[in-house]
């Protein structure tokens, strides 16, 4: 996949890429929204691997912004007719800008016109008020609580929100 907008890219990510993700998915400021305050603990050689088995099925993508990485996103299928997605701006410095709903809506975009998909479903930690107002931007209504879903690194008991986006509800910022 190469998708861009303006000066921002959606590219498949690369083995070569495992390092950086190594780095982003370790720092607990990065992560703690999925409640990682810790990081994940990957390393870049099983990350490496991984996406070296990917197909356009599902995969891990870089986001770039005048082509320098801020960000990835990931999408697999739930079944035939939806897709779910995931994202994160892992530049600190580029987050709050509005960049995630234009990837957001590029990929969503691809996932309805090129990929087929009926529906896109995303789900959020219950504290990332910022992911929430993002999806409900871009027309997701939201589904289902998921209370204490698992316990976080620190102890403490995670509750997510479940969203599903259709067509004709999408709000494409990207146009």
């Amino acid at each position: 996949m190469f998708l861009c907008y303006e000066n921002l890219t959606i590219r498949n990510a690369a083995p070569a890429d495992a390092l950086l993700l190594e780095t982003w998915w370790n720092d607990g400021r990065v992560m703690a929204h999925a409640g990682f305050p810790r990081g994940t603990g990957e390393n870049a050689a099983d990350i490496a691997a991984k996406i070296a088995q990917e197909t356009d099925k599902s995969r891990r993508l870089i986001l770039e912004l005048d082509g320098r990485p801020i960000g990835e996103m990931n999408y697999g299928p739930n079944d035939e007719n939806s897709a779910w997605l995931g994202v994160k701006i892992c530049d600190l410095s580029q987050q709050e800008r509005g960049y995630g709903k234009i990837y957001l809506s590029m990929l969503i975009r691809w996932l309805f016109d090129t990929a087929g998909y009926r529906r896109v479903t995303v789900d959020t930690n219950l504290h990332n008020k910022r992911a929430q107002h993002v999806y409900q931007r871009l027309g997701f209504k939201r589904v289902d609580v998921r209370e204490n879903t698992w316990t976080g690194q620190l102890g403490e008991p995670q509750t997510f929100l479940d969203y599903q986006l259709v067509p004709e509800d999408f709000v494409d910022f990207a146009k």
